[in-house]
């Protein structure tokens, strides 16, 4: 886009693919360049002790740590999609969750916890927040705006994720939203399976808005990042804290995660197209329970779906019926397509076994059968389907065994 004052409204499609470069600064070159650098040289004395905070002034090159004109078009692109103020970048989606919430908390703070949430997350919570002298309280998924018999005077952050970790619950965000800010908290969103694209979160009353970008926005398995989205009145303790806590990211993952940025939307298309024709045919298998993903209508999730997201990523959970683990296991590993990995958002699809019931504390998971998560990549879905009915033959074999 050229660099005159014509007012634009542009879409979310031509904003990913023009915001965050400027080819007529870098010789025409349509890409920002990759910037390796720790030293910055100022041209004398008064530049060095004039040059402003990069905590407070945006696209400011200081010194490697707080970012060079590769990293500044990422945070401009992130925030500018998905509606906040600023955005930062860090090395990991843990670092995204982790620095916001030491920005926000101080000892004697109460946090309420999504019960579904990440994890490392709730490690997060356990063993480093204790530390400080901030309570947690995990709180069902599914409480809406009775989240406010759970408010205290000093709660601070509210935090949701939404679809939850593993278990795909859908959060009224709005209703909880609303209570937490009546009562002066915060709320902080792990947005990564909804991504920007999908779920502009300060439209929906998010202050603070968590990626692991090493998934979607990444997109190819191959980078570690993650993104910090801030409201205005929330940036400056989310930053400080992030630039006290010494995160930064590679240039060379931050570029992979602007590259990726310019085909998201395509991408979660095609995700969604598919992960939605396999999760139909997977519901009339015999082997399987019932299919965790809020895109199907049959699921309970849907209605807020559908009236908060602008579309489903590729992640989704299989409840089997009822089955012993070896022939969970030798379902699993006899699948030719899916590989068995952390992680998902990449072009490729992935499965694992799912264990929610060895964290939950403030909820109780209960299934019919075992839980598979399994992300939908970019493959021919039938090939995909091919697959997973010759797995669940084996399934099916071994549990008549």
């Amino acid at each position: 886009m050229k660099n005159d004052n014509r007012p634009r409204a542009y879409r979310k499609d031509t904003l990913l693919t023009h915001l965050g470069r400027s080819p007529e600064a870098q010789h025409g070159a349509i890409n920002p360049p990759v910037y390796h650098a720790s030293t910055i040289l100022s041209k004398n004395i008064a530049e060095w002790e004039n040059r402003p905070d990069p905590r407070t002034h945006f696209g400011v090159v200081r010194y490697g740590l707080s970012g060079t004109p590769t990293t500044f078009a990422l945070e401009e692109l992130l925030a500018k999609v998905e509606g906040g103020y600023r955005a930062a970048i860090v090395c990991s989606g843990l670092a995204a969750i982790t620095a916001p919430l030491q920005g926000l908390l101080s000892q004697g703070d109460h946090l309420l916890m999504v019960d579904s949430a990440y994890g490392p997350a709730r490690n997060f919570c356990n063993r480093v927040l204790t530390r400080m002298g901030v309570e947690t309280t995990y709180y069902d998924p599914l409480i809406g705006d009775g989240i406010a018999q759970l408010m205290r005077p000093n709660t601070k952050v509210v935090y949701v994720e939404s679809p939850g970790s593993l278990t795909f619950e859908v959060q009224d965000v709005p209703a909880i939203a609303a209570v937490a800010h009546r009562h002066g908290a915060k709320v902080v969103m792990d947005n990564t399976w909804g991504t920007p694209y999908l779920f502009r979160s300060f439209e929906h009353g998010v202050d603070v808005s968590l990626h692991a970008a090493t998934k979607y926005i990444g997109g190819h398995s191959d980078v570690m990042l993650g993104a910090v989205i801030a409201n205005e009145e929330s940036w400056l303790p989310v930053r400080s804290m992030i630039a006290d806590l010494g995160h930064c990211a590679g240039p060379d993952d931050i570029f992979f995660g602007l590259r990726g940025m310019r085909t998201l939307s395509v991408r979660l298309e095609r995700h969604q197209k598919n992960a939605t024709e396999v999760a139909l045919w997977l519901q009339s298998r015999p082997e399987v329970s019932r299919i965790l993903y809020p895109a199907l209508p049959e699921d309970p999730g849907h209605a807020l779906w559908k009236r908060d997201f602008l579309g489903a990523s590729g992640l989704f959970g299989i409840v089997l019926k009822p089955a012993l683990k070896a022939a969970v296991d030798a379902f699993i590993d006899s699948l030719d397509l899916f590989g068995i990995g952390a992680s998902w958002g990449g072009y490729e699809s992935l499965i694992q076994p799912s264990y929610p019931e060895r964290s939950r504390t403030a909820t109780r998971w209960q299934a019919e059968g075992p839980l598979v998560r399994i992300h939908i990549g970019l493959e021919d879905p039938q090939d995909l389907i091919a697959d997973l009915a010759h797995g669940l033959d084996r399934l099916r074999a071994m549990a008549a065994a």
